[in-house]
């Protein structure tokens, strides 16, 4: 009995040797990397940093606006930015509640730049001041906050005080040397471009040099067409002895002429102020409006975009005096704006006047 026991341990030992002699060998664990001596990996670079960013204007349905998101667009593919740029605005009925409603919802939805063409006055500051808290970077365009709260920079297109007189020399231009009667067709009176435009013009008619033009009325056509064509001709029943309607919105200026056109008034009544060559050539070459001026708003767009986008990566601070460059536009100062009582701007400029002479080839 003890011979086959031990036989049977014997067997269970050999056979254990074998098993042991096919299983696969266990490599060692890698002994882990020493650490490299080396400067932590430095950051990416600015261009590379995913912004996801918005620009927004007074409201959609404008053309020169869509010329601005063109623009932006440019940039946006020229820096290389791999998120996604919006252009989202409310409708015209509902401009001042609906970009405030724009500018909330993008505070909570990942928006890190948002560029503002404000339309709200000082009511959109309370959303502008809670996305800068929120950390979102503000640039306002073509329209500022007023009172600058909320806003880092404003991207204005022309000086402010300059379109008040180059309004009031076209006007002098258009009317001749004895002067005459005017009224403006504005925007809406919440447009704090169009506003300081207006003061601008007032201011410039303080100068003896105009004291042959007479500024009879301002009136609003909340840039729509049908509200500003009526307009247009709600002041010519108004006032008989009006010989020039100055519209600093290019929605106005467009409805002003077609108004004139269409009334067969253009000999009598003259349409000038801020408009788009592709929209006023025909009003130019026929009379109804023989000089009026505007900036490139594509190259608005693109410079904006710069701004904001160097202010939310870092690259700019947003300080007076800081310089920087803007791609094909060149180099750019901010400055404090001399139009407001407070904040800062980016002046782009400059102004083009056309007439008979350049309206066809700017229009193409």
């Amino acid at each position: 009995m003890r011979k086959a026991t031990t036989f049977i341990l014997s067997m269970l030992i050999i056979f254990s040797m074998l098993l042991g002699a096919c299983a696969p060998a266990v490599a060692p664990a890698p002994a882990a990397p020493a650490a490299e001596a080396t400067e932590p990996p430095a950051a990416e670079p600015a261009a590379g940093e995913g912004v996801p960013m918005v620009l927004m204007p007074k409201f959609l349905g404008i053309l020169v606006f869509d010329q601005a998101y063109q623009g932006a667009l440019e940039a946006h593919k020229e820096v290389g930015n791999p998120a996604e740029l919006q252009f989202l605005g409310p409708t015209p009925e509902n401009s001042v509640a609906g970009q405030i409603e724009i500018l909330t919802n993008a505070t909570t939805q990942g928006v890190k730049a948002i560029m503002i063409s404000n339309n709200a006055g000082d009511q959109i500051a309370p959303a502008a001041k809670a996305a800068r808290d929120a950390g979102m970077t503000v640039v306002t365009w073509d329209s500022p906050i007023p009172s600058a709260e909320g806003e880092q920079v404003f991207v204005a297109q022309v000086d402010f005080n300059e379109t008040g007189k180059v309004m009031a020399d076209m006007a002098r231009n258009i009317l001749g040397e004895d002067g005459g009667k005017f009224a403006v067709l504005s925007a809406s009176p919440d447009a704090a471009n169009q506003n300081a435009w207006i003061a601008a013009l007032q201011e410039t008619l303080k100068d003896p040099a105009y004291a042959n033009l007479e500024l009879l009325d301002i009136v609003y056509g909340n840039d729509q067409s049908e509200d500003s064509y009526n307009q247009a001709l709600a002041l010519v029943d108004k006032y008989p002895d009006m010989e020039l309607i100055m519209a600093p919105t290019t929605v106005g200026i467009a409805a002003a002429a077609k108004a004139m056109q269409d009334e067969g008034l253009c000999d009598q009544v003259k349409v000038s102020g801020l408009g788009l060559p592709a929209e006023m050539v025909e009003f130019t070459l026929n009379g109804c409006a023989p000089q009026f001026a505007l900036w490139s708003f594509v190259d608005l767009g693109y410079l904006t975009y710069h701004v904001a986008y160097k202010l939310a990566t870092g690259e700019l601070q947003g300080v007076e005096g800081e310089t920087f460059e803007a791609g094909r536009m060149g180099t750019y100062t901010i400055e404090k704006d001399p139009t407001r009582d407070a904040g800062l701007r980016v002046l782009m400029g400059p102004f083009t006047v056309y007439d008979a002479s350049n309206v066809e080839a700017a229009a193409k």
